[in-house]
């Protein structure tokens, strides 16, 4: 299959998810053709209503074998993104696939492997790192404008849309997860996790994560769809500065708290081992900043960069060790989920 900049590209799922995708793909210039996989012809008929140009199929081997279709994008329930996202780069295409990459850690290596020995792109769909409010407070933590950070607050909540194939730890987690490790640059050194089930058997609809970081830094995630209101609001906790991110706002995604906790020596010129309590702990009160954010939507920033680093043969910001380190929490955080169901 020749490398040309003027691509052919399919996607598997037009469901829940798929037509945001398929909107952002159908719109990038350098797609010159672009196929719809789906078992259920109803979706399809929905998708070539929209967009009559998109090719529509519910064979996927009429997709796999097309030499002509350069890329495939996987927009299947979770415990089907291994197996396509397989047979994908067998069949030569570079592959993007929704979150998560797999469901273990085991499959998640194997793809990356693959992809490797193919010279195949392979890009996960943590999409909160295109958002531009994410990057600029990766901007803020790397730039020490926070001062030390001591702990981020995670909340993702909601009332449904509650899932039968994955808990809520799997349908909602990564997004933080993924965040989480972009902004601190690390991965946990320990994992505890709870999980509460009330609607299905063995489905957990409440889950908490607690990530310890080898730094010292520490996360909390509380996921739900369960949630008499739609929260979607992440906490930073610096020595110098706090941010709170809500990505519900509209026009306060980011705002800049100048304040916190100083702790000040009493007692001056005395050697350290003397001074140890001889200080005071003084709230700080400053100005509260909310910064202008050249916001674009972030699942088209993502569907141009796959498509970029297909043309350029560059890596993604979200490639499959990306998707990997993700994985690797949940899969840890779901393990001890099933201990907990057995006691």
């Amino acid at each position: 299959m020749a490398e040309h900049k003027s691509l052919q590209v399919a996607q598997l799922g037009a469901g829940y998810w798929g037509p945001n995708l398929i909107r952002n793909f159908y719109q990038i210039k350098a797609i010159n053709q672009f196929h719809v996989c789906d078992l259920e012809q109803a979706n399809l008929d929905k998708i070539k209503s929209n967009y009559p140009k998109i090719n529509t199929t519910t064979d996927i081997d009429s997709i796999l074998q097309n030499p002509d279709i350069d890329a495939v994008v996987v927009a299947i329930p979770a415990f089907l993104h291994y197996e396509y996202a397989k047979r994908s780069l067998l069949a030569g295409k570079h592959v993007f696939v929704e979150k998560p990459l797999a469901t273990t850690v085991a499959e998640s290596q194997e793809l990356i492997d693959l992809a490797e020995k193919n010279k195949r792109i392979l890009m996960v769909g943590h999409t909160f790192l295109y958002n531009g409010a994410v990057k600029k407070i990766k901007e803020y933590i790397d730039n020490g404008e926070l001062g030390e950070v001591y702990y981020i607050l995670s909340q993702r909540l909601n009332l449904g849309r509650v899932r039968q194939d994955v808990n809520a730890l799997w349908n909602l987690a990564p997004h933080d997860i993924s965040i989480i490790l972009y902004w601190l640059g690390e991965k946990p050194s320990d994992i505890s996790t709870k999980g509460l089930i009330f609607l299905q058997k063995e489905i957990e609809d409440v889950v908490f994560v607690d990530l310890d970081f080898p730094s010292g830094r520490s996360a909390h995630i509380h996921v739900s769809w369960l949630d008499p209101s739609k929260t979607r609001k992440m906490v930073v906790v610096g020595s110098k500065k706090m941010i709170v991110y809500d990505d519900v706002s509209n026009d306060a995604k980011i705002v800049i708290y100048d304040k916190g906790i100083d702790r000040k020596n009493i007692i001056r010129n005395l050697p350290a081992i003397e001074s140890y309590g001889h200080f005071q702990l003084m709230n700080r009160e400053g100005d509260i900043l909310i910064p202008k954010i050249d916001f674009k939507e972030p699942l088209k920033v993502e569907c141009q960069h796959f498509v970029d680093c297909i043309i350029n043969q560059t890596t993604p910001l979200t490639d499959g060790r990306n998707g990997l380190d993700v994985v690797e929490v949940l899969e840890k955080a779901q393990l001890m989920l099933n201990s907990q169901r057995r006691k």
